[in-house]
């Protein structure tokens, strides 16, 4: 049951990583003067960015607290930093949501673009590019190059924490833009 649970976080992590993809080439084609496709994202999800948001962070969250309290994987330091930005998250952006509270997403915006740094550094820590410190192996047996999990050849534990910290960033950065209920792509009387 936890390796069918392991591959199933691995899968949600790749699903995850597609939408993250066409949300980053949609950004890219707007700026090179495409918008059709960014405006069709922004329309999809105009209203619900917060409760994506929160979907996102909540199922972060129970991924590494399964990793941890079911799967019996120790946290390095490195996990702990990512955790620090991840589990807030998973509050506030369904308080917020709840109450249509869209200009806190500016706010919450620095905590998953730090969790992205911490985890694109930790990805090269796992990898060898970038030695690891004598706090990592203190933390964690194996230190912070262990990979605890390495489904489809590449998903493992700072990879999935990357794909959630992308996704918050795009959801944030939405409900960001349009916090003052008007958006230049779906007309000034758009309302929330």
């Amino acid at each position: 049951m936890t390796h069918d649970t392991i591959v199933g976080l691995a899968a949600l992590g790749v699903i995850g990583q597609v939408i993250a993809g066409l949300g980053l080439l949609a950004v890219l084609l707007a700026a090179v003067g495409i918008g059709r496709p960014f405006a069709v994202i922004r329309a999809a999800i105009w209203g619900y960015e917060l409760w994506a948001a929160f979907v996102v962070a909540a199922l972060a969250t129970g991924g590494s607290l399964f990793f941890s309290e079911i799967a019996g994987f120790v946290p390095c330091e490195l996990c702990w930093y990512q955790r620090i930005c991840m589990y807030p998250l998973s509050i506030v952006t369904l308080l917020a949501a709840l109450r249509g509270e869209y200009r806190i997403a500016r706010y919450l915006l620095p905590l998953p673009v730090v969790g992205a740094g911490v985890s694109v550094y930790h990805l090269l820590v796992e990898n060898g590019v970038v030695g690891q410190s004598s706090a990592c192996f203190v933390s964690a047996p194996g230190g912070c190059a262990t990979k605890w999990i390495n489904e489809f050849g590449y998903v493992t534990i700072p990879t999935l924490a990357l794909t959630g910290f992308v996704l918050l960033i795009q959801l944030l950065a939405f409900a960001t833009a349009g916090e003052d209920g008007g958006d230049a792509t779906l007309g000034e009387d758009a309302e929330r």
